[in-house]
């Protein structure tokens, strides 16, 4: 799978679907309003803005339409976006302007129809295409675990040829073999080093940081061990734009205020089956080992609990009867809103933990501590890719998907994360 025939397929489906849009508004169009420049104007208008925001939100990637869930999001948000802006542009500059009706069809086809359609395509496409077949320095000790996932989440189009720690003279003698691989992956920069005069002769060389974020999305513990300089640079480089903390605050405040009628009942209901107290607060861990009061609607009986290795341990025993239930759908998350509006979380990042978990993991998880570099978050990345974390080795996975939004965190990502998670509430399954 080389990455130049991934980018024609790209552009040709970008193509494709741009005219499908076109063709659409031109049969459903009863007065042919093509004739007159200005609706044909606007149409275009909106198809191409439709595209860019899809685009924008990467659903025309390969990570992303590995996914029929991930390319529907992207496909609605895209289709948001574009339309949103082409709804102004129409206002300023239009009239008299194309019907509702062809406005509305485009934006269904956009968001719900040709989301299905690229994943046909894709997953037609996938099957044609050839292997990619890499030579890996490194050992298969130290990255054999982690090829396997990559193989697997690239359908079996990258495959290893054989893992090496090489010397010049053992390279130099499989690169004069090279039909049995077709680029040489850097797993190991200190084995590569011996070995670098040759590798920049070398036509097709990659390295492994690139190959493990776009497929895996997430970072292994491992990877970030061996390219530690590299990252060390991208956690520090991670901060929250003004513009973030003011989605922050508005979206809290137009949420707590649709959810208080929900609120005020599930709180009656608590009441009602255990009394007092109706809000579950706790100290726990924010943005650079702070901590603050965090809150949450109380979903266990109200007892004393110990202290305990695992988290999770006995909690199934104490839920409550409608904790079950805004537990399975998040809502007991909802009063974190108002930690979002004091400005101790916010609505995308790491989730926060407990100071006695933090302890554990700050001493037993290397670079846990980058998770700090941002504030934790109502719903995160880690928590829409990884299970309810229970055990250590979970920790550590989870801290791998919350590195990687760490890294890679965006207006977008936190766009596609938020809702990511209402599917995850409307599909009823349950809190992570």
């Amino acid at each position: 799978m080389t990455i130049k025939e991934m980018a024609l397929r790209k552009k040709l489906i970008i193509l494709l679907f741009f005219l499908i849009l076109l063709a659409i508004q031109f049969v459903w169009s009863k007065n042919w309003h093509y004739a007159y420049f200005s609706y044909f104007l606007q149409n275009l208008i909106l198809d191409v803005t439709i595209i860019l925001g899809v685009y924008a939100f990467k659903g025309f990637d390969s990570s992303t339409v590995r996914s029929s869930n991930a390319t529907l999001i992207s496909y609605i948000l895209g289709t948001a976006v574009g339309s949103l802006f082409t709804v102004v542009v129409l206002l300023l500059f239009f009239y008299p302007r194309i019907s509702k009706n062809i406005f509305i069809l485009t934006d269904i086809i956009s968001a719900f129809v040709l989301p299905q359609l690229n994943y046909f395509l894709f997953k037609t496409m996938i099957k044609n295409l050839p292997t990619k077949t890499y030579l890996v320095i490194g050992k298969k000790n130290e990255f054999g675990d982690i090829m396997k996932e990559i193989e697997k989440a690239s359908l079996e189009k990258v495959q290893v040829y054989r893992y090496m720690n090489p010397s010049a003279e053992s390279l130099l003698k499989e690169i004069s073999n090279q039909k049995e691989f077709d680029s040489i992956l850097i797993g190991d920069i200190k084995l590569a080093e011996s070995v670098e005069d040759i590798l920049k002769k070398f036509k097709d060389v990659e390295y492994l940081p690139y190959i493990v974020e776009n497929i895996l999305e997430k970072l292994p513990l491992s990877v970030i061990e061996k390219f530690k300089e590299y990252y060390e640079v991208s956690f520090k480089n991670a901060k929250e734009s003004p513009a973030e903390r003011g989605f922050d605050i508005v979206f809290s405040i137009i949420l707590l205020i649709l959810f208080s009628p929900i609120m005020a009942l599930i709180a009656f209901l608590i009441f009602l089956e255990d009394g007092k107290p109706i809000i579950f607060s706790q100290y726990r861990i924010g943005k650079n080992g702070k901590p603050f009061k965090f809150y949450k609607f109380r979903s266990l009986r109200a007892e004393k609990q110990e202290k305990l290795e695992n988290p999770n341990a006995g909690i199934e025993k104490r839920v409550l009867k409608i904790g079950k239930v805004i537990r399975k759908i998040r809502f007991d998350e909802v009063p974190q809103f108002w930690n979002v509006l004091k400005g101790d979380m916010s609505i995308v990042g790491p989730r926060p933990e407990m100071k006695e978990f933090h302890d554990m993991c700050m001493k037993k998880i290397p670079f846990y501590e980058n998770r700090l570099n941002l504030k934790p978050g109502i719903t995160g990345w880690a928590q829409i890719n990884y299970k309810h974390t229970s055990t250590l080795d979970d920790y550590k996975q989870k801290t791998e998907y919350d590195l990687w939004y760490v890294k890679n965190k965006s207006v977008f990502l936190d766009l596609k994360i938020a809702l990511q998670t209402l599917e995850t509430m409307v599909g009823m399954k349950g809190a992570r």
